[in-house]
């Protein structure tokens, strides 16, 4: 299976020459796709780096211009920074520094242009590592992907008539009450195939056309669908048979694109179909009904049925 059911794509790359530094060059998508343990952990190490570092620069300072307690400075000494007193107190005033916190015990004092210049310096680049840390959090954080997963389709396919044609149904479902704005179904089927010339091709796509009955564009995706492709001469269901389906070597992968109501953001939902999940001459249970009060009710207890 190429597509898993809940739209994972199994697939591995090997042998890829080009250097990784390409995916350094695109660093935001990169880190986007990593897994939240390494994005966590670049996220720490990202803060607890830069606070050590620049305790240590800070550690500098005091050290060459003898702030420290160790050089004996005289009682009318100014020091760059006030109440630093080894490496322990740079790295808290570098941190209280960086998240501006501002205790007030610990301060720069104007008789180095270094250490102005190394404020100035840590307070940017704080800024700018708080800026992308917490946006690429936020921005995994809200992912079209999540909301894909309130999507859902039906566990088999089936193939019965419809309008008097032989069709393939697949039944999909939106879990939230907020919509899929222009949302557009289609279908691809991969098989092995052999050219007029002798050549195999693995996993040769094939068109497939899905519709609901008020066509396959911008739908009302409101309440469970039942989509459809209608089996005729161009389809590629077109020389299958009940007794011979589950000889086939096909998968079926199913696209719904959209998208999300609350964020504008596109998301695409994949699911697929291999022949021992495709059911010949089965309809799918009704499970749309209508209350007393005059709601409409959706029982996802027959959805899959």
């Amino acid at each position: 299976r190429l597509v898993s059911k809940d739209g994972r794509c199994n697939i591995e790359f090997g042998n890829v020459e080009r250097s990784r530094f390409v995916f350094l060059i695109d660093i935001w998508t990169t880190i986007l796709d990593l897994r939240w343990r390494y994005k966590m952990t670049i996220f720490i190490s990202a803060f607890l780096g830069s606070w050590f570092l620049f305790g240590l620069l800070w550690y500098v300072v005091a050290y060459i211009h003898k702030d420290l307690p160790e050089f004996n400075p005289s009682i009318n000494h100014t020091p760059c920074v006030e109440n630093i007193n080894g490496l322990t107190s740079a790295f808290l005033f570098s941190l209280e520094t960086q998240v501006t916190i501002g205790y007030g015990f610990r301060c720069v004092t104007e008789q180095c242009a270094t250490a102005i210049f190394l404020l100035i310096f840590q307070s940017i680049l704080g800024v700018i590592i708080n800026s992308f840390m917490c946006g690429a959090i936020l921005a995994k954080i809200s992912r079209s992907k999540n909301r894909a997963k309130t999507i859902t389709f039906s566990k088999n396919a089936v193939i019965s008539k419809r309008g008097g044609k032989l069709c393939l149904l697949i039944r999909v479902a939106n879990l939230r009450k907020s919509l899929l704005i222009g949302s557009h179904i289609y279908g691809k089927l991969l098989k092995t195939t052999i050219t007029p010339e002798g050549e195999t091709i693995i996993l040769d796509q094939v068109n497939i056309e899905f519709v609901v009955d008020a066509g396959n564009e911008n739908l009302f995706f409101i309440s469970p669908l039942t989509i459809y492709h209608i089996i005729d001469k161009n389809s590629p269901f077109f020389h299958m048979a009940a007794e011979t389906i589950l000889q086939q070597d096909f998968e079926l992968v199913v696209f719904l694109d959209g998208t999300v109501e609350a964020t504008s953001a596109t998301c695409q939902v994949r699911t697929s179909y291999i022949p021992e999940e495709v059911l010949w001459g089965y309809r799918f249970a009704p499970i749309v009904s209508k209350t007393k009060e005059g709601k409409y009710r959706v029982d996802f207890q027959n959805f899959s049925k």
